[in-house]
């Protein structure tokens, strides 16, 4: 069993849900009394928040079952997720998997369509076979699981429920721990994991509607008074430490680099504060001075920390940036602190990061020795970077440096990276590959490749689909 790659594709599957949050979490602002007070906006918003669970089902099939169409996939997922929470109704309506509900669901009906998307019956069923089986026999598991976790969730929800306590009874220390692993997670890809039960599943809160929401995002965007010390530090390090991280490397180039380091660290720097995009930012030291992301880390469970003594309580529906700071700002407490406390880790942020770029002689971007370049890569190929347009030549490059069409496996995106499966390890030039451009490369396994890019992947990955006859 590939246990990394496994991690790997829960993590991507992560990422469905988020996606139909943005605009699910701005209409429930939008729909507060304070703002526009539409009903129908909030009954929007919460058709997204008060459905994870199936929207996870569907984003584990999306990573795990074995095709390229994955409609039939999805519906299966849905049957899944459906025949569970009806059944648990009835075995005891107290019970709430949330969205560990769904995981399991869309891991159940993953493997259901991979083991009998192909199965065969006699003529007069024939109409039932194929893709169409699995919807058939997912009913069938779902209901045995109905049953079975009608019996052991109700322990393992109480345990849930305890840890949670006991982190939220943790204070400034439970929120610093968090951010903290957040950010040092995120090479593994992790980060997705524990972000998943904070966001979705810590606390309960009751809106005005009647309606019960779960987790840290939800609660806050429904009024929840209590909710948002776990978000409120992250406005800290994405508007003001990634920008201060940017000045450090900027200033700490060489003279000769400068005017290269300063469009690549400027679009990072703009990119954090307005998107909360980090990593093409965090990947440009994350492995060529690991000292510098330690630091990194430590500081974002210090701004978690810090915020949560504050009494600073924010939070966003997709991620902790100026966008989200604004639409949030008049149901959040304490959110003037986050410019001075904001002003403050800029400069932690920036002049730890000089220092130690300067101390230790750190190869971070606008100081690396001078590459090696190979015979087969070409002068255009040289003049690659973060900010390159040239998607197809990119793609094309990419392609050839894993060793082709035929060494290909699996490829798919997420926000930022293009995650890539190959047969053949061997066959691959990672030299080449980080001669592109790219802002980095992950080998989280033997056959597994995470080429980072930053936004623009998602116009990479349709290049490249269209290379490997996707």
């Amino acid at each position: 069993m590939d246990v990394k790659g496994n991690i790997q594709k829960m993590g991507r599957s992560m990422l469905v849900p988020v996606s139909a949050m943005p605009l699910a979490g701005i209409l429930l602002r939008f729909s507060a009394e304070d703002m526009l007070n539409v009903p129908i906006l909030s009954a929007a918003g919460n058709a997204v928040f008060g459905n994870l669970d199936i929207l996870f089902a569907i984003g584990i099939v999306f990573g795990f079952a074995k095709a390229k169409d994955k409609g039939m996939p999805a519906l299966t997922a849905v049957l899944a997720i459906l025949t569970l929470r009806t059944g648990l109704e009835v075995m005891d309506p107290e019970i709430s998997m949330g969205i560990f509900g769904g995981i399991i669901s869309g891991l159940i009906a993953s493997w259901t369509y991979n083991r009998f998307k192909e199965q065969r019956l006699p003529q007069i069923f024939s109409f039932f076979a194929g893709e169409r089986f699995p919807l058939t026999m997912i009913m069938v598991f779902m209901t045995v699981a109905a049953f079975v976790f009608g019996f052991i969730w109700p322990p393992i929800q109480m345990a849930l429920d305890t840890f949670a306590q006991s982190w939220v009874e943790m204070g400034a220390l439970g929120v610093g721990l968090f951010m903290f692993l957040n950010r040092l997670l995120i090479p593994l890809g992790l980060h997705h994991v524990i972000n998943s039960y904070i966001y979705f599943d810590l606390g309960e809160f009751t809106n005005a509607a009647g309606e019960v929401v779960t987790g840290e995002i939800p609660r806050f965007l429904n009024g929840d008074p209590t909710a948002g010390l776990f978000l409120a530090g992250f406005f800290v390090i994405m508007m003001f430490g990634v920008p201060g991280i940017c000045l450090a490397i900027y200033n700490a180039a060489y003279k000769e680099n400068k005017t290269r380091v300063k469009g690549i660290m400027g679009s990072g720097a703009a990119t954090s504060f307005i998107t909360n995009i980090t990593e093409p930012v965090e990947f440009t030291f994350m492995f060529t001075a690991p000292i510098l992301y330690v630091i990194h880390s430590f500081y974002a469970g210090l701004a978690g920390i810090v915020t949560y003594l504050l009494d600073i309580r924010m939070g966003f529906s997709f991620g902790a940036s100026l966008v989200d700071y604004v639409l949030s700002f008049n149901i959040a407490t304490n959110p003037l602190l986050i410019l001075p406390v904001g002003a403050a880790f800029f400069a932690l942020y920036y002049f730890t990061f000089y220092f130690v770029i300067k101390k230790m002689s750190l190869k971070t971007l606008g100081r690396e020795d001078e590459k090696s370049f190979t015979e087969e890569v070409s002068e255009e190929e040289k003049e690659l970077n973060l900010a390159t347009n040239n998607y197809a030549h990119l793609a094309k490059s990419l392609l050839q440096s894993f060793g082709g069409e035929s060494n290909i496996e699996d490829a798919y995106n997420c926000v930022t990276r293009l995650r890539v499966t190959v047969q053949n390890p061997e066959l691959v030039n990672e030299d080449r590959i980080k001669q592109t451009g790219i802002s980095g490369l992950i080998k989280p396994s033997a056959t597994h490749y995470q080429v980072v890019i930053g936004p623009e992947v998602t116009n990479v990955m349709s290049e490249f689909n269209k290379l490997i006859g996707n």
